[in-house]
Order: structure tokens, then C-alpha cells, then sequence
């Protein structure tokens, strides 16, 4: 098994997760899964009340104990320890045994369901640091940024990739009008972009213009973050983005983009090329978008 340290979350939870690279599977650690159902900080209240499920499921003769990897993850102290961890089918049993209500919540966010347009479009986006797509696109274009919306909605939305022809608002925010958008879409697209201020206010001008019908935040960032590699040589961690920041610092920039660039630059990292470093980005970006009522 070839490790790559990962960190999904829930309800801004973490989860450390563990990249099986010849399965291409994850495996998550049960603890941390447990202190998502129980809302519990205390990791040492989790590692008993894992415990206590263990031995209840073993006398039930449950096999999900058995199906339990015990792999080398950072524990809080520091130090690397062998801890229990479940592939996403364990994971999903898991929370289906699980003594409380709270699980169903959590199983949705975590199945992303295979029927829904959000969970195949995320399969999708990890899918594009292999696929080579990203190495050939004009950064910084409109085309670009329709070519990754086709690859994300591709075959899930009729409109994948085409720029609207209708009107559309969201949160009580009118975007650019239909009439209007080719040409203001070549006027972003002639924006400089040498600096991060620069790169950061063409973000935000497309984020105004709004040119797909839906799947604009989760294409626009990474069309983003690939005119930061390109120019800067950095990108976002975007896991040091707390979304209520983000989502208000959006907000504002439709008059200002300050907020969004003192929130985003201390954000940067060098990790252009690293592929955990993407697709954190990748879940950061989905989690932004779920329950929220703005842009």
C-alpha cells in the first residue's frame, strides 16, 4: 500500500484518511469517524467508545469488526500509531450500526450518493490531476474554464460546458445578464493576471458572471488555482479556508475583493504539483457549496 496522509471532514470535523494507491481506495480512520457521529472532541473518549462498539458488534457476530485495516496514521500527540481504519463500504456499515441518530446526516454527505450530479461530478474532478487535461488548456481563458466544466458535468447536465443564454440569481444577487455575457467574458478574459491581486480580481469578475447555469464555484476555483500555478508557482490550500469566511469574503467582492485576497494569500502554498494538495482542494471546494445560499 502506497500512504498518502489525507484530510476529508465533516462539519468541519477532521478525518485523517490514508490513499490506498493500488486499490485506488480510501481507508478512514474509525476513530475519527466516531467523534463525527458522536459530536466528541475528546480523542480519547472516541478510542473507548470504539471500544465498547467492537466488543457490542463482535457479540452481535458482526463481520464489519473483522473487515477493520489497522494502518499508521498521525495521532494527536505527534507520534505515528497503528489505528483501526475502514474502506468506504466499512465506513458506510459503520454508520449504519451505529447507536444514535446522527448518522444519516453524515451518511450523506460521506456517500455524495453515486445518483446524484454532485457525487459524480467529484469523482470527476479527482479524476483531473491524472487525466492530463489540466497540462493542455489555455489558463486564464474562457475556453479553459468551459473545458473543465465539461469534465466536471459532463454527461450530468445538457449544458456542460456551454455558457447561458438565460438570466440567473442566487442568494438575491442578479449575475451578469445573458444579452451581456459573451463580451464581458472577453473582457475578463483580457484581464492581466502577473500578479495575485491581479489573478485574484479576474476570480472575481467571473464569479460575477456567472457563465454556467450551475457548477460555476467548483469550476471556478480550479481555474483559479491553475492561473496562480502558472504566474505565481503557488496554489490555495484550501483546506486553511474556513467557508464562512470564504462565502462572506465572496459576498463583499462584488464591491471590494479585499477581504478575499487578505483571506486567500496567507492561504498560498508551493505544493503545485502535489496530488493530495488537489484533491483536499477538491473537497474543500464541494464542501463550500453544499447548504449555502450564496455565490
Amino acid at each position: 500500500m502506497n500512504n498518502k496522509i489525507f484530510i476529508r471532514f465533516f462539519n468541519d470535523r477532521e478525518v485523517r484518511a490514508v490513499w490506498d494507491e493500488e486499490n485506488s481506495k480510501w481507508f478512514f480512520s474509525v476513530i475519527d469517524i466516531v467523534s463525527v457521529l458522536n459530536e466528541q472532541d475528546d480523542y480519547e473518549k472516541n478510542r473507548n467508545y470504539w471500544k465498547y462498539l467492537k466488543l457490542k458488534l463482535k457479540k452481535e457476530n458482526n463481520e464489519l469488526v473483522s473487515a477493520a485495516n489497522q494502518l499508521k496514521l498521525t495521532a494527536p500527540d505527534g507520534k505515528k500509531r497503528l489505528t483501526d481504519c475502514f474502506d468506504s463500504e466499512g465506513i458506510i456499515e459503520l454508520a449504519k450500526n451505529f447507536p444514535n441518530n446522527k448518522a444519516a446526516k453524515f451518511l450523506d454527505w460521506f456517500l455524495y450518493s453515486e445518483n446524484t450530479i454532485d457525487g459524480q461530478s467529484k469523482k470527476k474532478a479527482y479524476a483531473l490531476f491524472e487525466s492530463g487535461i489540466l497540462n493542455s488548456l489555455e489558463i486564464g481563458t474562457v475556453k479553459c474554464l468551459q473545458q473543465i466544466h465539461a469534465y466536471l458535468f459532463g454527461g450530468l447536465y445538457d449544458f456542460a460546458g456551454q455558457i447561458r443564454s438565460k438570466n440567473i440569481s442566487k442568494g438575491g444577487f442578479q449575475f451578469a445578464m445573458a444579452q451581456f455575457l459573451t463580451s464581458s467574458l472577453q473582457t475578463i478574459e483580457d484581464m492581466p493576471e502577473s500578479t495575485f491581486e491581479e489573478i485574484i480580481d479576474k476570480y472575481v469578475e467571473m464569479n460575477i458572471a456567472h457563465p454556467f447555469m450551475e457548477g460555476n464555484g467548483r469550476s471556478t476555483r480550479i481555474w483559479l488555482d491553475l492561473m496562480l500555478k502558472r504566474t505565481l508557482k503557488k496554489c490555495i490550500d484550501w483546506s486553511k479556508v474556513n467557508k464562512n469566511s470564504y462565502l462572506e469574503a465572496m459576498q463583499k467582492s462584488v464591491v471590494n475583493s479585499n477581504d478575499l485576497k487578505t483571506l486567500l494569500a496567507p492561504a498560498l502554498t508551493d505544493k503545485i504539483n502535489d496530488r493530495e494538495m488537489f484533491m483536499k482542494g477538491i473537497d474543500y471546494s464541494y464542501y463550500y457549496e453544499s447548504d449555502s445560499d450564496i455565490f
